[in-house]
């Protein structure tokens, strides 16, 4: 066993036997890898202070142990690998892993020296947040900090000498000695942040001042050399110390004490387990990105994005334009074929003995040998069947020329050899295809494609095969998806028929018809056949013959798959031109018996073998001191994928293994080849003795330019590759550039290899038009002129011609992946990654890499499969030290890093991983991460510039003589007028609410005002006039008698939703007394909701509560005192049951300015804001409302909305004791138990208006879309509504009203019903949508010119439009108008600024914020800097403008529309733009069909996401990704926390808006209890 780093030669020969034993217990399994290195650690104890350079890691394979979770019969391969297992067989055990063949020592040194590097910069990466069931798989180990070691071993075993040393030197020096060393030397990194980690009470105090005088430096330092971002978590420690390590965090169950809080910034006492991981992360992003952000002008209206600069210093190619190469001229040998058939015919003839074929079976024994006479003689009977039997004389199936697909498992080649010789000899064309497992195979869509292009409808296929192809009930096979219909015809002889006498198969010689058709998968996974004329194959097979120097009677060893490729050109048809024996080792065998193909080479003197670098591997690893294997007899060992990054170490360590089998070093032959150009370049063998070819050792960020520069200084960024060889007899080869023209490249360029030669594929069937760009090229030189008129076919290889004309190749055009500008190769990336010690994490080595684009580039994704038996810590150990690995060595940086249980990424036939359906799966949402990185902070380095806010040197006069002289009205709007009221009779009732009542109750007692509906739809209660009075006058005479009150006290009202509430208010305006409605504490949830009530009882100073019998029982139960001091509650009476008592006089306001009631809620902001509503506001109020909805005594109108605040408590308290008219009540908490409640009593009662908030229409919406028809059965009918408007104080949802309107239009709504309100804390109804104005308009507007403060009208559909309906008709009474909020200056129309409110319904002030008189002057009675200056007007606080539509009022004259943009406070200020929070939550609720809500807010210029999962908790690391994707293409920001919730998580208020700072404070407190936390880097 070659162990790297271990000088096995210096141990004695005993320990050598014994450590091969044991490499051999773990690859088969039979010892669990902590038993192996135990077992191993001793073994070597006693040799390692001998030996200076002994390294004890674990050998960088990972057999896996018999436990191996893999059902499926495969191996990895890295591409579409070579042989697929029979899928009758299950491998007894599975076999190695696929990291040894991947990686050279050269790789693993480099990695382990980047990692190093980073080592000195520390920075603490925090970890994801998980909750325990979102990940299955991973056992529920004690929870650690992240291993800070930078090898991811056991304890037990030692760590690289290297890595041991930096962290002996560094954990011998104390933490202070370490903090002042990065303080002197700069350092970039900053995470010594002066955080506590959670339960680690007992830091060093002396540590803290270092640590945050280190932040505050670091902070302040310019950093200069601009250092990759380092992702690592491992800081240097001593017993009781720790330095910012992310704390272990999570298996915190949701109950446990969170006893240390700290402040943020702002004042917010938040967890630290939280905060820690935030500060953590804004260390990480305080360092410089790597490509500094050019200088460039912003053109403030446009977000430019940054276009990368071409930097002067990238190396260029310099040498002179590439002159052809030619391979040697295709010698002409004078018993060569006329045709491939005429071969088979001779030696069927002449040879009859002769073996063909040997197929091994499951164990690696002969199962059966074919001779060229059997082959034959098969092959004939097949042609003959094919022709003549299927179909009838007349009409037979099959025709010369048709295209046939062969379907046969690779554990049987002799079926598939005759097969496809009875094809050729019936002159049909075969189309070897892979066998279809499942109908959702993945790519068997694609396969579908490949059919269809070739016209296939026939398939042969064997007897057992056919058997186990997937059934339907009725026992025929399933259509596989995507396919064409196709018959199914078996091969087996027993059902073939013997031609007649005077049969003679046409054998004619070849040209340029078709002979077969080979398959080939795109970069975007298409599929399609590669066609091979018939002199092509017959000239490839005489190249081959020429290169390979083949002689007649020679053996040949075939592990690769013999339906394609390497494996059929030289297994299949080279061999039967030669009279070649061939042994076929399927793929099954390999797993078995990794060293069968081996010991066939040394049973059978092989001359011969055909390998892949996983064979060579494999046979490596289960390599016992064999002395019995001898490998002299082999002249040619052909590597086939000779090409990939991994195949110098994989041939070096083979060879190092069994030189001293006899294999001699010459022997191996590394070759190139493509799908369209079949063989490219092959090593022909060496002289014995001569010198073996040199490497070439290129530079990566040379590489990245597309240019060769050998690498001298930085060996950790290099890449070793071996030459593939001259060119094929008889071609003549090219290298041009990949992209654009294809012009020829410069000698020291690397470009896509072209080949002219007559031995390649000649189309890709039935798609001329992508033949033409492959099979068609001619190249161009410097100046574009083409260079002559032969036509190159591209082979799709990426390489150069170096030395001596050797061909190098150093990765394929599907690898490719284009990031800024530069190229990097997949395949290179997957062997750093596997180069960084993936034992513990990777299952087998399974790593997929492909790109993705975002935002204007490609962005490097990497999935990889982890083990079943990965710990969390060492997963995200290994992730952040891959981010590393590659930002040093390839210096780019990766978007996202995902973890997938093992065995779950879609395989390719072969087993391999299927690259596309990996991507497509990870697009849509499809991929189930158990573990996800996203790195967008480094890798995006594109964002346009932040804007810098302009001062505003253009006073607001000169805005508005500017906005006159271009014609654009102020943008002003006024509701029309409220008019004068005549009768004295009526001047009595309307001033004072009170004395209304009263008067009702005189002229019409028996009139019924209210009805209350419970959720069965019954009246429970109803109060007429009179009764209201009365119940009022009861509640007046207790406040006089037991409140002690005095007039003006502040009296707070807890009731549920109904008539008492009512009642109360009005007892409390008799008394003379300020009523103060408060929503009642959840009796479920008192922790949270009775924290608020307390609140809004001590802000009030209320001197007393009215509220029912259950509600006083909570307020004074223990389980309200655990929440707050119920000892202090003021006076609390029941209303309950009150004594039949008058009140001796009923009071009447001196002034109408007096204060009527206090209005107080809760902003979304999470601010408590009362207002004070006084008589004439409130009479006016409900005057303007009467006239915009045309009001009165015979009225009937619904509401189902929230009474404690805003214009729900003006509609269900006040309006009809003004108006006269008949509220129905319906409490919106009934509508949870009963969903149709509010639509049915619409359609019952016929009512024509009726109000609601969003949640009910949400309600109705989410729960009653899919009922309509049931609905519509039981009688539903709503075409009697004619308005339907939603209270709200926020900017309309259209979203949701259209689809309310669309989902109930089948039960008779009106397209024209469903309108919106607006109203704010200043003035609580604006707009209204009322029965006169015309419908509400809809424009549409530019959302980048939003974040800039302006707005940009665009047609519908345009991209970054937003649809924005008008908030309502503008009230009677009030004057609206269109500010700039800095200037205070008027703005003109479709302007965007505050909107600001003229209107005697103003509220007169806010309650009690102390020293804030500023502030209340400012928001309630402030005037314009210019204009009118007389003019008292109140700020909203919201964004919206005005503008003129063409629709005529009710006055005649044009209207003018209100459009409300969103709240001032709630917006968010991001690199300089201004966003709102609704719009971001927009484009992440369409990020993917499982994300029921989102809410977004910031912390520390930290975008942090929030989404309510509803699919299942596998899903939740699914969003990670597309939520950052999504929010970067649309609004330009990187999301940097994304936390994944449980449906309801997001807390609503009453309005159903989302309380975002609630949300905020709760996740700052640890107490959302997340699925996931993602911190995005």
């Amino acid at each position: 066993m070659a162990d790297r780093g271990v000088d096995l030669s210096a141990l004695p020969k005993e320990v050598r036997d014994q450590l091969a034993e044991l490499d051999l217990e773990l690859s088969e399994g039979d010892i669990t890898q902590k038993g192996y290195e135990k077992k191993k650690a001793k073994l070597l104890a006693s040799y390692i202070q001998h030996l200076p350079n002994v390294d004890l890691s674990l050998p960088d394979v990972q057999l896996s142990p018999g436990h191996s979770a893999d059902p499926s019969p495969s191996p990895e391969a890295p591409g579409p690998s070579t042989s697929s297992a029979s899928r009758h067989h299950r491998a007894h055990r599975s076999g190695g892993a696929r990291d040894e063949r991947y990686r050279s020592d050269i790789h693993t040194e480099a990695v382990q020296a980047a990692l190093a590097k980073h080592k000195e910069e520390k920075m603490a990466l925090p970890m994801p947040t998980k909750r325990r069931s979102a990940f299955v798989q991973s056992p529920i180990d004690t929870c650690t900090p992240p291993d800070t070691s930078s090898a991811s071993e056991d304890e037990g075993s030692l760590r690289r000498k290297a890595a041991l040393s930096a962290v002996l030197a560094q954990s011998l020096q104390s933490p202070d000695y370490w903090i002042n060393r990065s303080v002197q030397s700069s350092s970039t990194s900053s995470s010594a942040s002066s955080t506590l980690s959670h339960g680690e009470p007992k830091t060093q105090p002396q540590l803290q001042p270092a640590a945050s005088l280190l932040a505050d430096v670091l902070a302040h330092t310019r950093i200069e050399n601009s250092v990759p971002p380092d992702v690592t978590s491992s800081t240097p420690q001593e017993r009781g110390s720790r330095v910012d390590l992310p704390p272990a965090v999570r298996g915190m169950s949701r109950g446990q004490s969170r006893s240390s809080m700290l402040d943020t910034a702002d004042g917010v006492p938040v967890n630290s387990r939280v905060s820690t991981k935030i500060q953590q992360l804004l260390n990480t992003l305080k360092r410089p990105k790597r490509p500094p952000l050019s200088e460039f002008f912003v053109d403030d209206s446009e977000e430019i994005v940054e276009v990368p600069q071409p930097d002067p210093n990238t190396p260029k190619p310099e040498g002179r334009q590439i002159i052809p190469v030619k391979g040697e001229p295709l010698g002409v040998v004078s018993n060569w074929p006329p045709a491939l058939q005429a071969a088979l015919a001779r030696w069927g003839a002449t040879q009859a003995k002769s073996p063909a074929l040997t197929a091994l079976d499951i164990t690696g024994k002969p199962l059966y040998t074919l001779t060229y006479g059997k082959l034959w003689s098969r092959s004939l009977k097949l042609a003959y069947t094919l022709l003549n039997k299927l179909g009838t004389k007349t009409e037979p199936v099959l025709q010369a020329g048709d295209r046939v697909a062969l379907v046969y498992p690779n554990s049987d080649p002799g079926m598939f050899w005759v097969a496809f010789y009875g094809c050729l000899l019936a002159e049909v064309i075969p189309v070897p295809i892979e066998v279809p497992l499942s109908r959702q195979d993945a790519g068997s869509q694609q396969i579908g494609f490949l059919l269809g292009s070739c016209g296939v409808s026939l398939a042969l296929t064997s007897e057992v095969c056919l058997k186990g192809l997937p059934k339907t009930p009725n026992g025929e096979i399933i259509q596989f998806k995507g396919w064409p219909r196709m018959k199914w015809v078996v091969t087996d002889t027993k059902y073939l028929t013997k031609p007649s006498k005077d049969w003679q198969p046409h054998i004619p010689t070849a040209n340029t018809d078709t002979a077969y058709i080979e398959y080939k998968a795109s970069k975007e996974g298409t599929v399609m056949g590669v066609a091979v004329s018939k002199i092509s194959m017959l000239t490839h097979c005489q190249a081959l013959t020429q290169a390979c120097n083949y002689c007649e009677g020679e053996t040949l060893v075939n592990v690769l798959d013999c339906k394609k490729d390497m494996g059929m050109w030289h297994g299949v048809l080279t061999s039967v031109m030669n009279r070649i024996h061939t042994i076929t080792v399927p793929y099954a065998v390999m797993k078995a018996c990794p060293m069968s193909w081996v010991q066939r080479v040394h049973i059978h003197k092989a001359r011969v073998a055909l390998v892949k670098c996983r064979d060579l591997h494999w046979a490596m690893m289960a390599h016992k001191d064999q002395r019995d294997t001898n490998l002299s007899s082999i002249r040619m060992l052909i590597v086939a994928d000779g090409a990939n990054p991994w195949s110098v170490s994989s041939c070096d360590a083979f060879l190092n293994v069994f030189q001293s089998h006899g294999l001699k070093p010459e022997v191996i032959c590394p070759c190139a080849t493509s799908p369209e150009a079949l063989t490219v370049a092959i090593r022909r063998p060496g002289a014995r003795g001569a010198p073996l070819p040199a490497r070439a050792i290129l530079s990566m960020a040379g590489l990245s330019h597309g240019v060769i520069r050998v690498n001298t200084e930085d060996k950790n960024s290099a890449l070793t590759v071996q030459d593939v060889g001259h060119i094929m007899p008889g071609a003549l080869m090219c290298i041009v550039k990949p992209d654009g023209p294809p012009q020829l490249c410069k000698t020291d360029e690397i470009g896509e290899i072209v080949i002219n030669s007559r031995a390649g594929g000649t189309m890709y069937y039935g798609l001329p038009g992508v033949t033409k760009n492959t099979f068609e090229v001619i190249p161009v030189n410097q100046a574009g002129a083409p260079i002559g008129e032969i036509p190159f076919s591209r082979t799709g290889l990426l390489g150069f011609v170096g030395p001596g004309s050797l061909v190098f190749v150093v990765g394929k055009i599907e690898g490719l992946l284009m990031v800024s500008g530069r190229r990097h190769n997949a395949d290179d990336l997957v062997a750093t990654a596997l180069a960084v010690e993936p034992v513990k994490t990777v299952y087998r080595g399974r790593i997929a890499v492909f790109s993705v684009t975002v935002f204007y580039d490609e962005r490097i994704v990497i999935v990889a499969e982890q083990r079943p038996d990965a710990s969390e810590e060492d997963s995200f150990q290994w992730m952040s030290r891959v981010l590393q690995a590659i930002d040093s060595i390839h210096q780019v940086g990766l978007y996202c890093l995902a973890l997938v249980p093992a065995n779950t990424l879609p395989k390719t036939p072969l087993g391999g991983i299927h690259i596309c359906e990996t991507k497509q799966n990870f697009l849509e949402g499809n991929l189930h991460p158990c573990n996800i990185l996203m790195c967008p902070h480094t890798c995006v380095t594109n964002l346009p510039k932040p804007r810098q806010k302009q001062p505003v040197d253009v006073g607001p006069a000169s805005m508005l003589v500017g906005n006159l002289v271009a014609g654009k009205r102020i943008a002003q709007a006024t509701g029309r007028e409220l008019g004068v009221v005549e009768d004295q009779d009526l001047i009595r009732k309307h001033q004072f609410l009170s004395e209304a009542l009263q008067w009702r109750a005189q002229t019409d007692p028996d009139h019924v005002l209210y009805v209350l509906l419970n959720a069965k739809g019954v009246a429970v209660c109803t109060a007429t006039c009179a009764q209201l009075h009365k119940r009022a006058e009861k509640i007046t005479a207790t406040l006089m008698e037991r409140g002690g009150l005095n007039t003006g006290d502040n009296v707070v009202l807890l009731y549920p939703p109904g008539i008492d509430l009512i009642a109360a208010f009005y007892g409390c305006l008799y008394a003379g007394v300020i009523p103060v409605t408060v929503r009642p504490p959840h009796p479920q949830n008192l922790a949270a909701t009775l924290p608020t009530v307390r609140m809004i009882i001590d802000v009030s100073k209320a001197a007393c509560i009215l509220t029912t019998q259950p509600l006083m029982r909570i307020l004074r139960s223990r389980e309200a005192a655990a929440s707050v001091n119920v000892k202090t509650w003021p006076t609390i009476i029941d209303t309950d049951d009150l004594p039949r008592k008058r009140p001796p006089h009923i009071y009447k306001p001196p002034t109408a300015e007096m204060l009527a009631y206090l209005d107080f809620s809760v902003s979304t902001t999470g601010m408590l804001t009362g207002v004070k509503m006084s008589h004439a506001a409130v009479s006016t109020l409900c005057r303007s409302i009467k006239l915009q909805c045309e009001l009165y005594s015979s009225r009937q109108i619904a509401i189902c909305l929230d009474p404690y605040c805003g214009l729900g408590f003006v509609l269900w308290c006040l309006s009809s004791v003004y108006s006269g008219h008949q509220s129905i009540l319906i409490p919106p908490l009934e509508l949870e138990s009963s969903l149709p409640l509010w639509l049915s009593t619409l359609s019952q009662y016929k009512i024509r208006d009726t109000f609601c908030s969003y949640s009910v229409m949400e309600l109705c919406t989410k729960g009653l879309g899919t009922q309509t028809e049931m609905l519509k059965a039981r009688g539903l009918n709503l075409s009697c509504v004619r308005s339907c408007v939603v209270i709200a104080e926020e900017r309309p949802r259209l979203a949701l009203t259209q689809s309310f309107s669309k989902l109930f239009k089948d039960l008779g709504l009106s397209s024209r019903a469903v309108s919106t309100a607006f109203g704010s804390r200043v003035n609580l109804a604006i707009c209204l949508q009322g029965t006169a104005g015309p419908d509400p308009s809809t424009v549409y507007v530019d959302m980048k010119s939003l974040r800039h403060d302006r707005v940009r009208l665009v047609e519908r559909g345009a991209p970054q439009s937003l649809p924005l309906m008008e908030s309502g008709t503008i009230l009677p009474g009030v004057r609206v108008i269109i500010v700039n909020p800095e200037t205070r200056g008027p703005l003109g129309d479709s302007h965007l600024g505050e909107i600001w409110v003229s209107s005697p319904h103003s509220a007169s002030g806010y309650y009690t914020i102390y020293g804030e008189e500023s502030l209340q002057a400012d928001h309630f009675n402030t005037r314009l800097s210019f204009g009118e200056p007389h003019t008292l007007w109140a700020r909203t606080g919201y964004l919206g403008f005005i503008k003129r539509t063409e629709l005529l009022d009710a006055s005649g004259d044009r209207h003018d529309a209100l459009f409300v943009v969103g709240s001032l406070d709630e917006t968010l200020e991001l690199r300089g733009l201004r966003y709102h929070p609704i719009d971001i939550e927009t484009s992440v609720s369409r990020a993917h069909r499982s994300i029921a809500e989102s809410a977004v807010f910031t912390w520390t210029n930290l975008l942090v996401v929030v989404a309510e999962l509803s699919g299942s908790e596998q899903e939740a690391l699914d969003l990670v990704p597309l939520v950052t994707n999504v929010v970067l293409e649309e609004h330009h920001l990187i999301v940097g926390v994304v936390v994944i919730v449980d449906p309801g998580v997001i807390p609503i208020n009453s309005r159903g808006e989302k309380q975002r700072m609630h949300l905020r404070d709760s996740f700052l407190a640890d107490q959302l209890d997340p699925i996931y936390v993602a911190y995005n880097m």
